[in-house]
């Protein structure tokens, strides 16, 4: 069996380091072997958003490297899409594997639907219902054309359950979150970074990056006021997006205190679990911030991780610098107690059930 896996950003790197290493454990096991092509679309091309986590989570080398980054979403997805079928034409794989909502994700996807090569979706089923999101555009038309749709909660599994109307031979399961998968794995690992200076100080670890928060010159202003003025009593720990670099510096506005480059990792889980809170505008650092039991901010008018909400361990606020404030405040002295016993994303096992019904259809078919 042969697997084309479509990857492109920083969370889809954590994501398929699970699925990579059950492969290996199963081709260990087995004499029919599975076969991972890996294609790198390019789409994060920075050395410390990309070409670390390869090394740190011990994910094979691609197999192709594209070079898609830094172009308009309609420019990046056309690129990507020519390059894939040429790849996909080459390997002739039996399925294509995708992770998540980016512009990779679309273009793996629809390359493949339209060489009928079944589409195996992870991650699956999450819905923001904004569709100024390209993530949001992104997700729905990957969940339509694809024929695996394995999901990481039930909400998500409801968003797409109508979709066997259209397609009754559509695979939908609950199956958790792989990112569980890897934080439980990699956290005996987690590093340190050497140019990290810790102070007694509690702990705020920040990342903003999505575009309704960096474009904005009043949002970002207000973020950057929030920040500067909690740094007067916390140590802030700001690894900081090229994109957010940019506009900050576009924008003449002025960080009261030092930030870092991105971290790899094994780094970021280190950080997260010293941290005493997280103020994010991330998705995916929304559920870490969940596994390690830590509570979470997030500058966003919507989230796609409902249950997070929905338990009280994770709130919304505006890029206003009061509304920011005044829920850290809140926050970071709050007593734990129960918030924190759910299992919302699983046991940890999730690669391994979604290569378990791989395997079984392949095998049927």
């Amino acid at each position: 069996m042969k697997i084309v896996t479509v990857l492109g950003a920083r969370p889809q790197f954590v994501k398929a380091a699970t699925l990579s290493r059950q492969i290996k454990k199963i081709n260990q096991k087995r004499k029919n072997k599975i076969t991972e092509i890996i294609i790198h679309t390019g789409q994060h091309y920075d050395e410390n958003m990309s070409d670390i986590f390869f090394e740190q989570m011990e994910i094979p080398r691609p197999n192709y490297i594209l070079q898609s980054g830094g172009k308009t979403h309609g420019a990046m997805t056309g690129e990507q899409l020519i390059e894939i079928e040429k790849i996909l034409m080459n390997e002739s794989p039996d399925y294509v594997l995708v992770y998540g909502d980016t512009n990779s994700t679309l273009a793996g996807a629809l390359s493949a639907c339209k060489m009928q090569i079944p589409v195996i979706h992870v991650e699956s089923g999450l819905r923001s219902f904004n569709k100024a999101m390209p993530e949001e555009v992104n997700r729905i038309l990957t969940d339509q054309i694809s024929d695996f749709l394995f999901c990481p909660t039930d909400v998500a599994v409801d968003n797409v359950r109508s979709l066997k109307k259209y397609n009754n031979n559509i695979y939908i399961e609950n199956i958790g979150d792989v990112m569980n998968d890897a934080c439980q794995f990699y956290m005996s690992r987690a590093t340190m970074p050497l140019n990290y200076k810790p102070t007694l100080r509690k702990k705020i670890l920040v990342t903003i990056h999505r575009a309704e928060n960096t474009d904005d010159l009043e949002k970002l202003s207000e973020i950057v006021n929030a920040l500067n003025e909690l740094n007067k009593i916390y140590e802030v720990i700001f690894p900081i997006h090229p994109r957010t670099l940019k506009f900050i510096n576009q924008y003449n506005l002025s960080l009261d205190f030092e930030t870092y480059e991105p971290f790899g990792y094994l780094e970021m889980l280190w950080l997260l679990n010293k941290s005493d809170l997280v103020l994010t505008d991330s998705g995916g650092l929304q559920k870490e911030a969940y596994f390690l039991k830590k509570w979470c901010i997030t500058v966003r008018g919507e989230t796609e991780w409902v249950e997070l909400i929905d338990s009280k361990v994770n709130v919304l606020v505006r890029p206003q610098s009061n509304d920011i404030l005044n829920n850290v405040q809140i926050f970071i002295e709050k007593d734990k107690g129960s918030f924190f016993s759910k299992r919302l994303y699983g046991d940890g096992n999730s690669a391994e059930k979604i290569l378990n019904v791989i395997v079984n259809k392949f095998n049927v078919k």
